[in-house]
């Protein structure tokens, strides 16, 4: 394997690929944006889940359907997201990107060599989510600075070795000012000042009738 240049990037990769776990520093109190309480909520959510999810385990499992999740102690970056919807707004990613890709399979990227919907895999896949907030109408102009993102922003990047990733905005300010992001990209959920620490894909923006809307698939 060809060394990193980078001493972050060659620690990443080495906490995916082994699975490491590496108890989560508690978050020092920093300064804070002003939000809104939906947005409040998503962040709390996310942030909940620091110190309980420890683990990076992108393992293939059978979930329940309705409402399926792997051991809360583990899991993926597309994890704390989807935790954090369930939890926050009541949406079940699992249940939505599954009615979506039944609708429109063809849209959906061909990477896994699927030939019908999975709903055991499909919503943990960055990928599929950047499609299906796409298609919900959540992207929003990529930002190119740290005032361009709000918290609760949901934003993809993709990681050495072109893994694709999923962070969520909190309201959280690093020392620069930029906005910090809950993610769990190795070692378990954290909060980081990772925001431009890889190339950025997609931004999302989650509003007002978009949570609804997206809440009601869940019903």
């Amino acid at each position: 394997m060809a060394v990193l240049a980078r001493p972050r990037e060659a620690r990443i990769v080495a906490q995916i690929v082994t699975g490491a776990v590496v108890p989560p520093a508690p978050p020092a109190e920093k300064p804070r944006l002003a939000t809104t309480p939906d947005a409040a909520r998503l962040v709390a959510s996310a942030e909940a889940q620091v110190g309980v999810t420890r683990r990076y385990d992108p393992a293939y499992v059978a979930l329940a359907f309705l409402g399926g999740d792997v051991a809360s102690d583990r899991g993926v970056c597309s994890d704390v997201l989807i935790r954090a919807l369930r939890t926050a707004h009541g949406i079940d990613l699992q249940l939505a990107v599954n009615r979506d890709m039944k609708s429109a399979f063809t849209a959906y990227p061909a990477l896994w060599g699927l030939t019908r919907p999975d709903s055991n895999i499909d919503h943990r896949r960055v990928p599929n989510l950047e499609t299906f907030l796409t298609r919900a109408g959540a992207r929003v102009p990529l930002g190119r600075t740290g005032a361009d993102f709000l918290p609760d922003d949901i934003v993809t990047s993709r990681v050495p070795g072109n893994r694709p990733h999923v962070m969520i905005v909190t309201d959280c300010l690093a020392p620069d000012g930029t906005p910090m992001v809950v993610h769990n990209i190795g070692a378990g959920t954290r909060i980081e000042a990772a925001l431009f620490d890889h190339d950025l894909t997609a931004q999302f923006r989650l509003t007002p009738a978009l949570i609804a809307g997206l809440a009601r698939t869940a019903d």
